[in-house]
């Protein structure tokens, strides 16, 4: 299938001025935030709570990140797998790091420590302050799509156990007139996740009709994309959509933070979202056991992983 220039990714105002609970236009715009996802696994959200001030420190810091030498960035492992320093030689022009616990400070400061042994202060203070604003995003998110289909209740149950790990991704520039992967499709693992670029673009969505949509979204806003949690949580009715990065030549090296939600607890489908329409599609299960089982030989041949771990 080519690249589809024609279809675009909904665009949705989540700035905080522009949300009032109380407001007719609430619920409304949840049912758009629901409806979004439900046709796309994605959308585009413009959202205030990072300021451009923030987020040029936020990269900034990221573009020093990855100007440490490669032993010192190797440091970098997580019990996840490709969580921590990834730099595949399949993919060489993908380089990603991971930080746990990211909206803590413990979380950042326990990474600055590991990679600058004699702390690196502005990168904790940027770090934290995005993590904690794309956070909120997250929070806000959640919250449109629990009220737009009734769950509010099951929400809060497992709200306390998010867990958030922000990877910062490079991708070198290129060279050449042909389009080169920057990582090959695939859906995203977690519960949901929150993309942010400088003005280099090369993330594509897979549409349910197969085209490849190329995502155009400026630096001051976020793509909020479903994971295969999400999808069990919402008993298929959002589906994770397949995404690829695609780079064409360009004289600028592309970098994203990525902040990818996880819940602790166990992940259940709530009751409201079975019924005679809706049969149970999955059964209730672990996200981080999920995570490993993805690299198994079992996981890696699975056309769809999360099917095949917890499906009924």
């Amino acid at each position: 299938m080519g690249s589809s220039t024609q279809v675009k990714l909904p665009v949705i105002d989540l700035s905080l001025k522009s949300l009032n609970l109380k407001s007719s236009a609430w619920v409304t715009k949840c049912d758009e935030v629901r409806c979004a996802l439900e046709e796309y696994g994605c959308f585009i959200a413009v959202y205030d709570g990072v300021s451009g001030e923030l987020r040029d420190a936020t990269f900034r810091a990221s573009q020093e990140l990855f100007k440490l030498p490669t032993e010192v960035k190797a440091l970098n492992i997580l019990d996840t797998p490709y969580g921590g320093y990834t730099q595949p030689p399949m993919l060489p022009l993908y380089e990603s790091l991971g930080i746990e616990h990211v909206t803590t400070k413990e979380g950042i400061e326990s990474f600055t420590k590991l990679m600058w042994p004699s702390g690196n202060q502005s990168f904790s203070e940027s770090m934290l302050m995005y993590s904690k604003a794309v956070a909120e995003l997250d929070q806000t998110v959640m919250k449109m799509v629990a009220a737009s289909y009734g769950i509010e209740e099951p929400y809060e149950s497992i709200r306390g156990s998010t867990t958030y790990l922000l990877k910062p991704t490079k991708y070198l520039s290129t060279q050449g007139n042909e389009k080169i992967a920057g990582i090959h499709p695939h859906t995203d693992r977690c519960f949901m996740t929150y993309l942010h670029q400088n003005e280099v673009n090369g993330l594509q969505i897979k549409a349910k009709d197969g085209e490849w949509i190329d995502v155009d979204y400026p630096p001051s806003s976020f793509v909020v994309m479903a994971g295969d949690a999400f999808m069990v949580w919402t008993n298929g009715r959002i589906e994770a959509p397949t995404h690829r990065v695609m780079l064409t030549t360009g004289n600028k090296d592309r970098f994203v933070l990525g902040i990818f939600a996880t819940i602790r607890d166990q992940i259940t489908v709530p009751q409201q979202l079975v019924d005679e329409d809706h049969p149970l599609q999955f059964h209730a299960f672990d996200n981080s056991k999920y995570t490993h089982f993805c690299y198994t030989e079992e996981g890696l041949k699975s056309e769809c992983p999360i099917k095949t771990y917890c499906g009924v």
